[in-house]
C-alpha cells in the first residue's frame, strides 16, 4: 500500500509549512489527486487518519479534490477530458498527446482553527 508512504510525505509537508505551535491548530489538509495519479483516495485518507491519530494533528481531516484527466492533442489541437485515462486523442485518434491534468498529487491548502 503506497498510500501509507504518501500520507507520511503529506504529513511531512504539513510539518514543513506550519510552525510547531500551529500543528495542533490544523483542521483540514486539502489534497488534489488526479484521476491518472494511481492513488486510491480512500486508502490515502485512511492512512492519514491512522498516522495522525494520537498526535498533535489528530483533529485534522483530509479533504480530497478530484482532478479530471485532461489531454491535449499536438496534432489536431483538441483538449479533451475522459473518464478513462487514455493517451489517444478522442477526436482524431492521434498518439501525439500530452497530459494537461490528472496526474497530480499535491497539498493544495492547509486550514487552521480560528482563535
Amino acid at each position: 500500500m503506497h498510500e501509507l508512504s504518501l500520507a507520511q510525505n503529506i504529513l511531512e509537508t504539513v510539518r514543513q509549512n506550519v510552525t510547531a505551535d500551529e500543528l495542533s491548530k490544523v483542521r483540514e489538509v486539502v489534497v488534489e489527486i488526479g484521476a491518472f495519479s494511481g492513488v486510491v483516495a480512500e486508502s490515502l485518507k485512511f492512512s492519514f487518519e491512522a498516522i495522525t491519530s494520537g498526535t498533535e494533528l489528530n483533529e485534522a481531516v483530509m479533504t480530497i479534490v478530484d482532478i479530471p484527466f485532461c489531454l491535449k492533442c499536438n496534432d489536431c489541437g483538441s483538449e479533451t477530458s475522459t473518464e478513462i485515462p487514455m493517451m489517444l486523442c478522442s477526436i482524431c485518434g492521434g498518439i501525439n498527446t500530452q497530459i494537461l491534468s490528472g496526474d497530480e498529487l499535491r497539498v493544495k491548502e492547509l486550514k487552521l482553527a480560528e482563535e
